[in-house]
């Protein structure tokens, strides 16, 4: 059912930002003890009775998602307020990856009931936040090998019979698809992978920019969906039933 009660098969899936907990990275580039709730602290109004910054509510406080105690809530409250299911950030480094630790809790915690995929965040991290985009954190590079290393690390996570599948097949999605070199190649070498490994087929889901949608067609990039992710633009236009994707 959705927010109002009404029966649907529309199935509501949240995004999750894992920044709600430290780790030595963060600790090095942003100073000890970092997390995102620094930078929602350091909010100043705008106007008369703005309210910045904003507290979290005291359902959850200011949570820290190292803790597998809060992502049982954070379940328990999704699932009371129709959320199907969360979609967490992947940051992957050409091998690097960083704050992994919240979707490995859920992984490693079998009774923890929560459907959940990944999103590849596919973008080199930078210090723009802070007015300094010159300044490179962790710089995002490619290559076929890493095409490879990518899918195979992915694997436990696609065989959990906790993620999510959109017609039996477990769904992936890549935040700028325009950062790939040569997507087809990118996306041949994911599907070759998973066949040849007992995945099976997967569904590919490239996230909405000006810059690829919806003036590039789903087969010119080898995925199988667009998703719309305000406030990226978004131009929905008639597509005729013979032109469809």
């Amino acid at each position: 059912r959705d927010f109002s009660g009404q029966a649907t098969d529309i199935k509501a899936i949240a995004y999750h930002l894992q920044q709600f907990h430290t780790t030595p990275e963060n600790d090095a580039w942003w100073g000890e003890g970092f997390t995102e709730w620094r930078n929602s602290r350091k909010a100043v109004p705008s106007f008369p009775g703005h309210y910045q910054p904003r507290e979290p509510h005291d359902d959850i406080g200011y949570y820290d998602l190292s803790d597998v105690a809060v992502l049982r809530r954070q379940a328990d409250m999704a699932r009371r307020h129709g959320i199907y299911g969360f979609c967490f950030y992947h940051y992957w480094f050409h091998g690097q990856r960083l704050l992994g630790k919240p979707v490995d809790l859920l992984l490693n915690n079998a009774d923890l009931d929560m459907p959940f995929c990944l999103c590849w965040a596919n973008e080199t991290w930078s210090k723009k936040w802070d007015g300094k985009d010159h300044h490179i954190l962790m710089k995002q590079t490619f290559s076929p090998e890493d095409d490879l290393r990518f899918i195979e690390f992915l694997a436990s996570y696609f065989r959990d019979s906790r993620y999510i599948r959109v017609n039996g097949r477990p769904l992936l999605l890549v935040y700028r698809v325009s950062k790939l070199p040569d997507p087809l190649a990118t996306v041949s070498r994911w599907r070759s992978w998973c066949r040849d490994n007992g995945i099976g087929e997967i569904h590919l889901v490239a996230v909405c920019h000006g810059e690829v949608s919806p003036h590039v067609r789903l087969e010119e990039i080898g995925f199988d969906a667009y998703a719309a992710f305000p406030p990226h633009s978004f131009p929905c236009q008639h597509i005729p039933e013979d032109k469809g994707l």
